[in-house]
């Protein structure tokens, strides 16, 4: 949303550092993780407490910029016990980590838009590691014959995808780990020429990899 004006603060609530007070002193430096604190919209997103008591913004205190100044000078014995500064009440501001639950989206909410579909390029070894959490969408390059382990992380329903290079030499074998279900019980033949890739499609039954789909010598620049 578009604002006339500075952008309200929102959201997030604050409580600043300790004030010492100050024989005969009015006026005190408001600081946050002890940085001159600015962020707010007006004085009574204040909540200020002197000796056990809340005062009343504007007529027991005012701010301006990072200072708050009391309406009469303090004195020693004085004690600010606590300066919280809340924020706009209006909006709900940005939820912290992990509070937003899947109930809380409305169905169809999340569109492709919003969706990552970064590759992920899978280490290449005798035996190739694949995370379905954070590399969903993959590829490797073989330099050698391998073996490709199962799947960590699957949740069922999931889709992954691979595609799988042959090398400048060529001619490399994959053995599949038997979580991989194809048509038939038949691991497929990779293609063997070099630099050409091969691309398989998995949907997770929360037991079993089971192909949807793959297409074979793919030409990939």
């Amino acid at each position: 949303m578009a604002y006339i004006g500075k952008t309200p603060v929102i959201g997030n609530f604050v409580k600043l550092d300790a004030i010492s007070v100050v024989n005969g002193q009015a006026a005190y430096t408001m600081q946050n993780a002890s940085v001159n604190f600015t962020s707010y919209e007006n004085v009574n997103q204040f909540l200020v407490s002197l000796n056990g008591i809340l005062q009343a913004p504007t007529d027991s205190f005012t701010v301006s910029g990072s200072t708050i100044t009391f309406a009469s000078n303090l004195v020693t014995g004085d004690v600010i016990n606590f300066i919280i500064v809340l924020g706009n009440t209006l909006d709900i501001g940005t939820p912290s980590d992990n509070t937003v639950s899947t109930a809380k989206l409305v169905n169809d909410s999340v569109t492709t838009a919003k969706i990552g579909f970064n590759e992920a390029t899978l280490t290449d070894g005798a035996t190739i590691d694949w995370d379905a959490v954070t590399q969903d969408v993959c590829k490797v390059t073989l330099g050698g014959n391998r073996t490709l382990n199962a799947p960590t992380n699957g949740t069922a329903g999931q889709f992954i995808s691979i595609l799988v290079i042959q090398d400048g030499t060529g001619s490399r074998t994959l053995t599949w780990n038997a979580v991989y279900e194809f048509a038939s019980d038949t691991a497929p033949t990779l293609t063997t020429t070099a630099s050409l890739g091969d691309l398989f499609v998995f949907r997770y039954n929360g037991t079993k990899w089971l192909e949807v789909g793959r297409n074979l010598a793919l030409t990939l620049s």
